[in-house]
This record gives C-alpha cells, structure tokens and sequence, in this order.
C-alpha cells in the first residue's frame, strides 16, 4: 500500500483502493492503521507518503523484492532458454510505474554480488538501465563502466554515457564515455573508427568481463532513433519485434535490420562473463521471446511476471 501511494501520490481513497483491488471499507482501516503509524499523511487532496513512510519503505524494499520473485517461474524459464540465471518480479510494468524501479533494483543487487576487482562493464542506455544506480553502494573493488552505445537521440539522462557516469559514482568506480552518435553512415563510421579516443572505447567493450543492457520493442526504439519513414515500412515488412545493440529482429530472432553503430556489437556477448539483459511490461512480451532464440548462454534475464508467463506458454 506505501509502494502505491509513493507512486501516485497525493490519491484519494476511492481511486487508492481500485489500484489495489481492494474494498473502500478494507481500505479504511488500512489507511488508519498507516496513519496512526505516521507512515502516511491525509489532507485535503489526498493520501501521501509520509517522511517516516518513506523511511520505512527504503529499508524494507529489499525484503519487498526478495518476496516478490517468482522463483518457480524464473526457473523454469532458465532451464527452457539455458541460461546463466532469470529473476523475475511480480505484476505488468505497463500497468505499475512502480516495478520498473523494482527490476532496476533487482538487477543491481545481482549485479553486486558478482563484481571483482579491475572488472569492465559495458552499459547500454534506457529508461530501466537509467535508475540502476539509485541502488548501488560503494564497492571496494575497482570497476570501470563503459558506455556501450554512442548518443541516442532521447532525454540526456536515458543514454548510456549519462549511465555509465552515474554507476561509477555510486559504486565508487571510473567511467569512460563514447563520444560518437549511436548511428552514423558508412563515411562517417570508417572515419570515426580509426579515431584515438573511439579505439580505445571499443577495445574496452570488446574485453568488458560484463554487459548490462535492455530489450527494446522494435518500433519504439526507431522513433527513438527517428528513423525515416521508409525504413519504418521496411521494419513492418519484415515483421521486427525487437532491437538490441542496433540490430532489429523479428519473431524468430532474425537480424531484419542492423544499423551501423560506434559501439558493442551482438558478436561480442559470447565472450563475456555474463550479460544482463533488462526488459519490462507486456508490451515488450514479443521482442523478449525473439530475443531468447538468439541470447547468448550467459545472459542473466530480468523480466516481469507478464512477459514470464508469455514465454512460458508461447515458446
């Protein structure tokens, strides 16, 4: 009930108890018992988190995470794709804001347990890649992050050298950024290969001991990208679901498109220690499927509950 009305708060009462599926009478006592805790505060526009709520929440969001796994269903999904590891929290993060943040989280704190001193990691950009650092803490060892991708044209914050930044802050580590568009043309990219600065970043992402990415649905990642028209009608022609690293695929994991990127390339995954790959929300259902027939074993998934029963039943 914290984590809901941290999220939409301030929210009144009615609307409070559709969001949880619960009766307004239930809900009442509920909201007393919160508000007698001084975990919540009540005026005039609604509900809202209380500094002491807040408090509360960030200490037992770890315990919250833990018990909202579907370890059974992450298995089994592990065994059917032959992978490293999957992780996979409760709910549809199209429909809860919320569980984004909770993927985030889950995928630092598996993060955290595998780091080792002078490790690499190449990051990639998004809006779940973005909030990872909220839950990091400062490490011991010695990490380098590395963007993985050259500047999208989206929010500053959501690209990966703005990520990498923020990962080595919170970790304590160092960070090297590309300073190159994410896609460019053939002239452009033979001249910008053979540039100090761009060689040196690729030689990084070519012997990073991990990847930490997400799983983007194919005709969102092309506005993203504003892809011209014509290159869009190509993609529904040839049935694209998915992007990763500039490469678009279709149902059966195909590569229909490839963009030329500066940048981490599919051939380089296999050779890593492991890759986290990120996706949430039902409407990314079709491009995470596709997605498992051409991952690498060494991939650790984090999904949501609504994409892990579409795997499970449409493999």
């Amino acid at each position: 009930m914290l984590k809901q009305i941290r999220t939409y708060q301030p929210i009144g009462r009615r609307p409070l108890a559709r969001q949880l599926n619960m009766t307004e009478r239930v809900l009442r006592k509920e909201v007393d018992a919160l508000h007698d805790l001084d975990l919540i505060d009540i005026d005039k526009k609604g509900i809202s988190i209380s500094q002491t709520g807040i408090e509360v929440l960030d200490e037992l969001s770890p315990f919250m995470t833990t018990l909202d796994r579907r370890s059974g269903l992450a298995l089994k999904l592990q065994r059917q794709y032959n992978l490293q590891g999957c992780h996979i929290i409760r709910g549809d993060a199209d429909e809860d804001p919320e569980l984004q943040q909770e993927l985030s989280q889950l995928m630092a704190e598996e993060f955290q347990k595998m780091i080792f001193d002078n490790a690499i990691i190449s990051v990639a950009g998004g809006s779940t890649m973005a909030n990872v650092s909220q839950y990091l803490k400062p490490a011991e060892e010695n990490l380098l992050f590395v963007s993985a991708r050259g500047g999208l044209g989206e929010e500053v914050g959501n690209q990966a050298n703005s990520i990498a930044s923020r990962l080595a802050k919170a970790t304590g580590g160092e960070h090297r950024v590309l300073y190159a568009p994410d896609s460019v043309g053939d002239s452009v990219y033979e001249s910008l290969k053979d540039e100090p600065s761009i060689k040196e970043i690729t030689e990084l992402n070519r012997r990073s001991d991990y990847v930490m990415h997400g799983i983007g649905e194919a005709f969102m990642m092309a506005r993203r990208r504003n892809v011209e028209a014509a290159a869009l009608s190509q993609l529904e022609a040839d049935c694209a679901v998915g992007e990763t690293f500039g490469y678009y695929f279709n149902a059966e994991g195909d590569i229909v498109r490839k963009v030329k990127t500066i940048g981490i390339q599919l051939e380089d995954l296999a050779s890593k220690k492991a890759i986290f790959a990120v996706a949430g929300g039902s409407s990314k259902k079709e491009a995470v499927r596709a997605y498992m027939k051409m991952a690498p074993k060494n991939t650790i998934l984090f999904i949501d509950e609504a994409i892990g029963e579409f795997l499970l039943k449409n493999d």
